[in-house]
């Protein structure tokens, strides 16, 4: 049913300003983004099936469609060069938006923001990706990288690289990060002992690892809250 169709307070954005965006299911807050449909297909029907599972064709959750790239929002069909760069755009100042809250206060004081500042970056990835967060004497943000992709293990991280870019940093504590496309964010044992080399490593120049976060879409694990760090 097109929303002109719909009763007024059934309509996503009468809706939000009568009630708040809290009242909004995600599809109902995509359709406002996305505004127009397509050719036989509403915006909402649209905003579902760009929701759906990927078995369904869609991008698992608001999660899993934000995180995608360019190309394979321009695969979807009425997604045009004005719809993917606003949903690019919105993932992005979500980032900007949080790395803003971690680089005014220490990172203990909103584990929840690390988190999610690290799945908004790598949660989505195909493939694995090793980060580190570099944090300065009062565990705020300088800097987050990306180091190394491919299968993480002690011989494909260089400990070497990784204390040279907190050197450039002069980084006094970094937070390690990767993600598990596999969707599990359990550590295996090849991250508990590459969590334990950076560790020494870092420790030689006197940099703190405060912890190594594991994530993938919708999840995250923090190996200090489990003990391994």
């Amino acid at each position: 049913m097109p929303l002109k169709d719909l009763p007024p307070d059934a309509q996503p954005r009468e809706k939000l300003l009568a009630r708040g965006p809290a009242a909004l299911a995600d599809a109902e807050l995509l359709a406002i983004l996305l505004r127009t449909g397509i050719v036989g297909k509403g915006v909402l029907q649209l905003a579902d099936e760009l929701l759906a599972p990927p078995a369904q064709g869609g991008f698992g959750g608001i999660a899993g469609l934000l995180n995608a790239n360019m190309a394979q929002l321009s695969r979807i069909k009425g997604l045009g060069p004005a719809k993917r760069a606003e949903l690019v755009a919105v993932l992005e100042l979500a980032r900007r938006a949080l790395a803003e809250q971690l680089a005014e206060r220490a990172v203990f004081d909103s584990p929840a923001a690390v988190r999610q500042y690290l799945q908004l970056h790598l949660a989505a990835r195909g493939h694995e990706v090793f980060a580190v967060l570099f944090l300065d004497s009062q565990h705020r943000l300088i800097a987050l990288e990306e180091l190394f992709r491919g299968t993480l293990t002690q011989t494909s991280v260089y400990p070497r690289e990784v204390v040279l870019r907190a050197l450039h940093h002069h980084s006094a504590a970094v937070i390690l990060a990767h993600n598990h496309p596999s969707g599990s964010v359990q550590p295996s044992r090849a991250d508990e002992a590459l969590t334990q080399t950076l560790k020494s490593a870092l420790a030689l120049v006197d940099v703190r690892v405060l912890d190594h976060v594991i994530v993938a879409p919708g999840a995250s694990l923090s190996m200090a809250e489990q003990g391994l760090v």
